[in-house]
């Protein structure tokens, strides 16, 4: 049920290398948006004046349905077609939970991008940048160049300020039955005994691979969880780590031929989400992943009974 709203539209122009900067309501977090010189999109992230997420990559690589064509990736080569801002505040009551009322307010940009050249295919990157976090998905809308088609490999990094410790149970396409190790990131080895719980079903698909939610604390105190939100017809997220320079990359589930996701144009991905807080509790008390989950379809829940 919505309580109340606010909102605020306009339209922006974004030229490559320069940044477009979202502040969180409560101005604490400060998302970054570009385009590198190679034309790839790029993003950062910062809590109260402290880096989070360093420069991290964005993109995919897509194929054709019927015909495995690949297609030209889409993480470089790429321009600003248009760009909007806006802003939402407003309340709503979940059905049940550990609270009455949930307050959704968030700043947002919105991004369109493009290839270059007649067969060029266009998506869009939606960022909401929460006062405990952001969440930020990708959109393809509906056009000429890309109806039916195939996620080879979706490209979302998050580059980490340093070797931080980490709450994580092994990268695996199987099973979430593990029990949670808390080791640095540079001591995460799914093939060591120690790490992984004896059970029957598993794949550890890379060593060096955590499942999310990935819970993380920084050595100079700051609580990060990287996780998803609204994971709706398209597979689970998976992490792995470059321990050379702590970069998560997400590794989508693959089916048995290997793909990740089959999707028709007009298509939207699940958000990913990084929440935030010099306080341990904050991350639990977040909201964030409901605000970012679709709406209940059930028009009267009154008999839903907690």
């Amino acid at each position: 049920y919505l309580i109340g709203s606010f909102f605020l539209l306009f339209a922006t122009e974004i030229s490559a290398q320069i940044k477009t900067v979202v502040h969180s309501p409560d101005k604490n977090i400060q998302l970054e948006f570009w385009l590198s010189e190679q034309g790839a999109p790029m993003y950062d992230l910062s809590y109260k004046n402290k880096p989070v997420i360093l420069p991290s990559s964005m993109g995919f690589e897509l194929k054709r349905t019927m015909t495995d064509e690949v297609l030209p990736a889409l993480k470089d080569g790429l321009t600003i077609v248009s760009s909007t801002r806006s802003g939402f505040d407003t309340k709503w009551k979940p059905v049940w939970g550990d609270v009455k009322e949930i307050r959704d307010n968030y700043n947002q940009l919105s991004v369109n991008l493009s290839q270059k050249g007649d067969n060029a295919i266009q998506f869009n990157i939606i960022f909401k940048v929460f006062d405990d976090g952001v969440g930020f998905r990708y959109e393809f809308p509906q056009q000429k160049n890309l109806g039916h088609f195939i996620v080879s490999a979706e490209k979302t990094e998050f580059h980490l300020t340093g070797d931080h410790k980490a709450f994580w149970i092994p990268g695996d396409y199987d099973s979430n039955e593990f029990s949670p190790n808390v080791t640095d990131l540079s001591e995460v080895n799914a093939e060591d005994p120690k790490y992984a719980a004896n059970i029957f079903a598993h794949q550890f698909f890379d060593k060096e691979a955590v499942q999310t939610p990935l819970m993380l604390k920084s050595k100079d105190g700051l609580y990060i969880n990287i996780h998803e939100a609204a994971l709706v017809n398209y597979p689970a997220m998976n992490l792995h780590i470059d321990k050379s320079n702590f970069t998560l990359s997400s590794v989508l589930v693959p089916d048995a031929l290997g793909n990740k996701a089959y999707l028709q144009a007009p298509a939207k991905t699940p958000w990913r989400t990084v929440i935030v807080s010099d306080k341990a509790t904050d991350i639990l008390a977040s909201h964030t992943i409901l605000n970012l989950n679709e709406p209940s379809v059930i028009k009267d829940p009154s008999w839903i009974k907690p």
